[in-house]
């Protein structure tokens, strides 16, 4: 029969008690040591949440230029009625499945930044998204922009909140530690290298033992350097599993969230954000916008995901005190072309708007909505480079230099207020 100090020298310095389903070993365990506690400073800064909408969504049935002849003279047969749309001001309104959007713009929590890409457009979607991910047009693309980010504020973890079987993506490489991809807070279950339910309840019970027994100045005869670091490492594991599996047990959203995948995953943000790991980022994606055919049902599904999903979370994180700390961000690898095509739907295009939600943000339309009389190959231009974006939020949001991120300097887009 192992003693504890058996258990905690030998079962835990192998590195084989310790572990995190898919995740790297000691990534909450450093993360513990690392993070603030909640009452001190720093345990409260703010807090990103990307939201990717995969495919490349059409911008122009997403805020809608009604007052312009050219609207439905492009879109005859994916021409939005205008009495059905959600007006912001008499030449723009957005999309009648934007019900939740609307709300938050009269809530004062929305901002849409029109005509938004990048030089050259690229349509391959993989050439596209990397240029996004990696916020560079370069032709050889391996670190993220937000992994870059990270790289300034290494104390603070990132989560990408996956859909089942998703990849991590290229945006969070290149961070100084794995960035975990996580689909529920089951993951974050301590594992044992038990042989048998008993071992498993008594190898938990030995760590539980241990981090009740220690204090500051607690002396124990013949602890080593690496014997410490190894119970450090195991109670500070443990204490965070415990405090999770209680989080997703207990957890009660302040509003309801839509049964949906996108709202689901978006709740387990709100999940972590409360669960006062120090996390700054978050990563989630909302697949399907190659709307190449039959448009409109599909695209209308989507954006009524995306607009009660993400209502919802601002909804919960706002009543749980978190309203001026969270800023949730969308984008897209390109729009769509302005004509549509003989299938009902529109091909791979260029400029897009993105959404900004949160409670610092100038709300409204910022910027003209790209011009339909002037296109290049039926594709919108763009005004507005998308890093002039990513700018604002690198410097005035996580409160890092955006030009080691970005690699050249960019006039931050003025969307929140200071």
């Amino acid at each position: 029969m192992q003693n504890r100090r058996t258990f905690l020298s030998t079962s835990l310095a192998s590195a084989g008690v310790v572990a995190w389903g898919q995740t790297a070993p000691l990534f909450l365990s450093r993360t513990a040591a690392a993070a603030p506690a909640s009452s001190k400073p720093g345990a409260k800064e703010t807090v990103l949440v990307v939201v990717q909408l995969t495919g490349g969504n059409d911008g122009l049935n997403t805020v809608v230029p009604f007052a312009d002849d050219g609207y439905p003279k492009l879109r005859k047969a994916l021409r939005l009625p205008t009495n059905d749309l959600k007006k912001m001001n008499d030449s723009v309104g957005l999309h009648p499945s934007l019900t939740g959007f609307a709300e938050l713009l009269e809530d004062h929590a929305l901002a849409i930044v029109q005509g938004v890409g990048y030089p050259n457009p690229n349509e391959s979607h993989f050439r596209s998204m990397d240029i996004w991910q990696a916020a560079s047009l370069a032709e050889e693309l391996n670190e993220g922009w937000l992994g870059k980010a990270l790289v300034q504020i290494p104390a603070s973890p990132a989560f990408h909140v996956a859909a089942p079987n998703e990849q991590s993506w290229l945006a969070l490489t290149g961070a100084p530690a794995k960035v975990p991809s996580i689909t529920n807070l089951q993951e974050f279950q301590l594992q044992t290298s038990a042989a048998s339910g008993a071992d498993h309840d008594r190898q938990r019970k030995l760590i539980e033992l241990d981090a009740a027994r220690r204090s500051p100045g607690s002396a124990d005869v013949g602890r080593t350097a690496l014997l410490d670091f190894v119970r450090h490492t195991a109670v500070n594991t443990y204490a965070n599993s415990q405090r999770l599996h209680e989080l997703a047990k207990n957890y009660q959203p302040a509003v309801p969230y839509p049964n949906s995948g996108l709202a689901g995953r978006l709740k387990l943000v709100a999940q972590l954000i409360e669960a006062d790991l120090g996390a700054r980022i978050f990563y989630v994606t909302l697949n399907g916008f190659d709307t190449h055919a039959n448009q409109l049902t599909t695209h209308a599904n989507l954006l009524r995901e995306l607009s009660d999903g993400v209502t919802a979370f601002f909804k919960d994180m706002s009543a749980r005190g978190h309203r001026d700390r969270v800023l949730l961000m969308t984008f897209s690898e390109f729009g769509r072309r302005a004509k549509e095509n003989q299938s009902q739907g529109t091909d791979h295009g260029s400029a897009a708007p993105m959404f900004l939600v949160g409670g610092r943000v100038r709300p409204g339309v910022i910027g003209a909505h790209p011009s339909l009389s002037d296109l290049t190959m039926d594709k919108l231009k763009h005004h507005t480079d998308f890093r002039q974006v990513y700018a604002a939020i690198l410097e005035q949001w996580l409160g890092i230099a955006s030009q080691p991120v970005l690699g050249s300097k960019f006039q931050p887009v003025q969307f929140l207020r200071t």
